[in-house]
């Protein structure tokens, strides 16, 4: 038997999480394969746990007692999936909506390669096409009504290593089979990863240093690094509920953790050129920057990591 976690963070997100849920209810589960969807709550304010619990009574939920970050959330979802016997994990937002073949063509990426040339022990994690939920795209007026559900917000990622600034391929775009072609990928996406159990033993679960963005990055590098691919399967599909729960693009949040990450992880794996140049960037912020990018800098410098000095 084949054992899935599936670990969804929730954090104030009662109506997203219960959503996402009852779209696993619909999942076609192979022979000998078991689902096991697990919440857990990152210290929610609201009636989060309360209404989760009584739309799905048997669920396993994990409450943490402080908000301790996207990374701290899904590794204590890991952490509790490897020690009740996991054969693979998967890390999923809470706000999308799976189809009914999501884990079904996950799984079958670990059990042929794209060429089906290559070891497939070396498959280590796979990410599925993503759509954006019907409503959420960012240019909702420029699509039509029958185009609305298939605009791709991830088609697998990539790293803009000279900038230091990771992409969707595909996004914006309507869904026309240009990416139907299985393959390994740069970059995945925490918001929805199938990783096999054996591999997270070996390299390591989220790094708790970056608290929120870049985390997912931080994975796929040392995931690869590791010697181990990362499939793109287009045939495993999802909408994700792209919203804007960090204050969007400008943000104090985002200000704050992607200066600070960005850092972090450009100083660790980036080549020589790009971290003199992300050196000096750092200090034209300190001069220039916005409140939080100067406060992101000051605590890369400070070594001041997990959730740092923002006031979440």
């Amino acid at each position: 038997m084949t054992k899935i976690f599936v670990i969804i963070l929730n954090f104030n997100g009662a109506h997203n999480t219960l959503e996402c849920l009852k779209s696993l209810e619909k999942l076609d589960i192979p022979k000998n394969v078991a689902i096991e969807p697990l919440v857990v709550d990152n210290s929610s304010t609201d009636d989060s746990v309360r209404e989760i619990k009584k739309e799905f009574p048997k669920i396993t939920l994990v409450g943490n007692q402080t908000n301790i970050g996207f990374t701290g959330g899904n590794n204590e979802g890991i952490r509790y999936s490897l020690k009740n016997g996991a054969d693979f994990t998967i890390l999923l937002n809470n706000d999308t909506i799976v189809h009914p073949d999501l884990i079904k063509n996950l799984l079958n990426s670990f059990t042929r390669d794209t060429r089906d040339t290559l070891d497939t022990l070396l498959i280590g994690g796979a990410v599925p096409k993503i759509y954006f939920e019907k409503g959420y795209e960012f240019h909702k007026d420029s699509y039509k009504e029958s185009e609305r559900g298939k605009v791709i917000w991830y088609a697998g990622g990539q790293m803009d290593w000279d900038n230091l600034i990771g992409g969707n391929i595909g996004v914006d775009e309507v869904d026309r089979g240009q990416f139907n072609t299985r393959m390994e990928t740069e970059l995945a996406t925490g918001c929805c990863f199938m990783l096999r159990a054996d591999l997270l033993q070996k390299v390591g679960l989220f790094d708790d240093r970056y608290y929120l963005y870049y985390e997912d990055a931080d994975l796929s590098e040392r995931i690869k690094r590791a010697g181990f691919k990362i499939i793109y399967e287009p045939k495993a599909i999802l909408w994700h509920k792209v919203a804007e729960s960090s204050g969007g693009s400008g943000s104090d949040l985002q200000d704050y953790y992607i200066t600070r990450n960005r850092l972090l992880f450009g100083m660790t794996y980036a080549p020589i050129r790009t971290k003199l140049a992300l050196f000096r960037e750092s200090f034209n912020l300190l001069r220039n920057g916005r409140k939080w990018q100067k406060r992101g800098v000051l605590d890369f410098y400070l070594r001041k990591f997990g959730r740092g000095s923002f006031p979440i």
